[in-house]
């Protein structure tokens, strides 16, 4: 008997090893060093995009100190007396934000949940390519769609608000979040499908109704993928610039909360200053990157916090 089973090992190891390549898998190797050149690549871009911010904004910072950039309450960098306190359209991004986000998500959740937990197979095959399609609609379109429609249209809805002139923070910030809609729903309905049927069945095997076990066990369970949803749409309100320069203007750098009123946002400033007539190497010209490095800061930040609160939720649910 001994025999017979160390004969049958012998010739399952030699099958094995029969099964095994005679020569090294090449096409796998290559196909490795492809995916490792990739990752390397945006290591690398990420690289450079901060060595090329570094240069310049430690060039501004030895003119302009670092407490008057963040805490002054007056930004004119062309003006004959120039003023560089970055504070109006820091609050002028974080508007923008504020009410994208306002917009998205609810829109986008709930719009995640139907397709997740009611929408028909026939049904979801249509609504979700529709929403992905939203989110590749030029920005420049959108812009014009806020402010030739959006915006004549909240006049009408809201008279009672003062409005004033042709741009608003407000229907800019509803635009980018209607733009930004399809990357909640997107990735929320991703992380809801992928919650195991079995919390469902036995949800539904104590009684509850389809409304409790979306609201209480998927949409729990689901909690950092909605979380990675929201942050990756901010950041995405956050580097907008299209829209924002045509539906809420470029020239208006003042320092507001109202969002029926026209200001500035970091990224409008970048892109209407950067291609205007300014001469390379002047405080004006490294305000550019100035603005550019702290935008960077800012998305960054968020993608740290999002980091910390996806592995936090994460511990819970797993």
């Amino acid at each position: 008997m001994t025999s017979d089973i160390a004969a049958s090992g012998a010739g399952a190891d030699r099958t094995h090893r029969s099964l095994e390549a005679a020569s090294p898998r090449y096409g796998e190797k290559a196909i490795k060093g492809f995916f490792f050149a990739c990752a390397a690549l945006s290591v690398a871009t990420t690289t450079a995009i901060v060595f090329a911010l570094l240069t310049p904004t430690v060039g501004f910072f030895q003119e302009v100190s670092i407490k008057e950039f963040l805490t002054g309450t007056l930004w004119a960098p062309s003006f004959a007396s120039p003023s560089f306190g970055v504070l109006p359209i820091v609050v002028g991004t974080l508007m923008v934000v504020v009410v994208s986000l306002a917009v998205a998500i609810p829109i986008g959740l709930l719009s995640a949940i139907y397709l997740a937990e009611y929408a028909p197979v026939r049904v979801r095959k249509v609504v979700k390519p529709a929403l992905e399609i939203l989110y590749g609609i030029p920005t420049v379109a959108i812009g014009l769609f806020a402010f030739w429609l959006l915006r004549p249209l909240a006049e009408d809805v809201l008279p009672f608000l003062s409005w004033r002139g042709p741009y608003s923070i407000g229907v800019a910030g509803v635009a980018v979040g209607l733009m930004i809609v399809p990357l909640v729903a997107s990735i929320s309905d991703d992380a809801m499908r992928s919650v195991p049927s079995g919390l469902r069945e036995g949800a539904y095997a104590l009684g509850a109704s389809k409304l409790k076990v979306s609201l209480r066990v998927v949409f729990p369970a689901a909690i950092s993928g909605v979380v990675a949803s929201i942050v990756l749409a901010a950041s995405r309100a956050v580097g907008e610039t299209m829209v924002v320069l045509i539906a809420a203007g470029a020239g208006n750098p003042n320092l507001s909360f109202d969002p029926t009123k026209g200001v500035q946002t970091m990224t409008a400033f970048i892109g209407g200053t950067a291609t205007g007539d300014v001469a390379t190497g002047t405080i004006e010209y490294d305000t550019i990157f100035a603005v550019g490095a702290l935008l960077f800061v800012m998305t960054l930040g968020m993608n740290l916090v999002a980091i910390r609160l996806v592995r936090r939720f994460r511990e819970v649910y797993e």
